[in-house]
C-alpha cells in the first residue's frame, strides 16, 4: 500500500451521538481522563458547530451518569499515583492537573487532602531517595540537586531546609539564594 499524506486522505465523516458515545468508552478503556481531556478528543470526530457541542454535552452527561467520567475521582487517582510513585511534590501535581483540565477547586480539595500532615522535607528526601540521590560535593552539584526538585514541585524554603541538612556551605546556598528560583514558586496556569 503506498504511503498516503494527511492531505489526500479523506475527511471523517462526523459521529452520531451513539458512535460517539462507544468512542469515548472506548477511550476511557485505554486510559483515565479528564472532561477536558476527552472533549478535545472528541471534538475532531463531531461537526465544527452548536450540534457537535450538543453532541458532547450529551455523551459528557451520559458518562458522568453511568460514573465512567468524574473528575473528582482523577484527580485523586493522580495525585495519589504521583504522590506514592514519583514522590513529586505538590505544586508539580497541581501543574499537571491543570495542563489536564481539572478544576482549580478540584485541585486544592484533593492536594490539600492528599498533603496532610506529610512535611515537605519528609516528601523532599523520599524523593531523593527514589531517585537515588546522594549530598551534593559541590556547587555544580548543588544547583542540579536544586533544579531537580524545583522541577519535581517543591518550595524552595523546603529545598534549602534539606540543603541545610546536607551541611552544604554557606556560600553556595547564598549563591544558588541570589538566583531567581521566586519564578519556580508560583504554578504555572495555562
Amino acid at each position: 500500500m503506498p504511503f498516503s499524506s494527511p492531505r489526500n486522505r479523506k475527511p471523517r465523516q462526523p459521529l452520531n451521538e451513539a458512535a460517539l458515545y462507544e468512542y469515548a468508552v472506548r477511550s476511557l478503556g485505554r486510559k483515565m481522563r479528564t472532561v477536558a481531556e476527552l472533549k478535545r478528543l472528541m471534538r475532531t470526530r463531531v461537526e465544527k458547530d452548536d450540534t457537535g457541542e450538543a453532541k458532547m454535552d450529551a455523551v459528557i452527561a451520559r458518562l458522568k451518569e453511568h460514573r465512567y467520567l468524574n473528575d473528582t475521582r482523577y484527580a485523586a487517582d493522580y495525585t495519589r499515583l504521583r504522590q506514592e510513585n514519583e514522590k513529586f511534590g505538590k505544586r508539580r501535581i497541581q501543574q499537571d492537573l491543570i495542563q489536564r483540565g481539572v478544576h482549580s477547586d478540584i485541585i486544592a480539595k484533593t492536594l490539600d487532602a492528599a498533603y496532610e500532615g506529610l512535611p515537605e522535607e519528609v516528601q523532599i528526601r523520599r524523593f531523593l531517595e527514589r531517585k537515588r540521590v546522594r549530598q551534593p560535593q559541590d556547587d555544580k552539584q548543588t544547583a542540579r540537586v536544586l533544579r531537580m526538585l524545583v522541577r519535581a514541585g517543591f518550595s524552595t524554603g523546603g529545598i534549602f531546609k534539606v540543603l541545610k541538612q546536607w551541611n552544604v556551605p554557606e556560600e553556595t546556598l547564598a549563591a544558588i539564594e541570589t538566583l531567581d528560583t521566586d519564578a519556580f514558586d508560583e504554578p504555572q496556569e495555562q
